[in-house]
């Protein structure tokens, strides 16, 4: 007779406080760095991982300016890691007016607000849904090497899950 283990499920009231960690993001490349971030914040990196309850960590990133797409490499007088694809790279949203649809290219994007780049590849890999903007609460972008949060005393990534820089 074969032994059956019985399957936990988490309850909202039974997950703990979050953990925080902390990555720099310098010459990583935006999707495969944003895959990662995601699993931490859905929490699947945890034994204890059920989709329909919060039980994700806290992820602090650094240095969001020096990420970078695949590519080859180009020259630019103010990205440090441009390439073919940040020069084809559209962002599109809607204003919610008629004819309010606007796009911008992902070097404007960096000009502007660095840390939507990020944000908008790990927004896309969260559920859709109010859990998933819950989730993403829990994700800080920092421009630059400093960042607030040294009183929660982050961790570093879990090596296992950060991606290689391959340049």
């Amino acid at each position: 007779m074969l032994a059956i283990g019985r399957t936990s499920m988490s309850r909202k009231e039974d997950v703990c406080s979050p953990d925080w960690f902390v990555v720099d993001a310098d010459g990583h490349i935006v999707g495969r760095l944003a895959t990662q971030i995601a699993t931490i914040l859905m929490g699947k990196h945890k034994a204890s991982y059920t989709p329909h309850v919060n039980g994700g960590d806290c992820v602090i990133v650094t240095n969001v300016e020096r990420i970078r797409f695949t590519g080859n490499a180009m020259q630019h007088p103010e990205m440090p890691y441009m390439t073919t694809k940040t020069s084809r790279k559209k962002y599109a949203r809607y204003t919610g007016y008629p004819g309010g649809h606007r796009t911008r290219s992902a070097v404007e994007t960096w000009q502007r607000r660095p840390e939507q780049i990020l944000s908008e590849a790990v927004r896309r890999m969260l559920p859709k849904n109010k859990l998933g903007a819950h989730m993403l609460k829990r994700l800080r972008l920092f421009v630059g090497t400093e960042h607030s949060h040294q009183s929660q005393q982050p961790k570093p990534f879990p090596a296992h899950l950060l991606p290689d820089r391959k340049m």
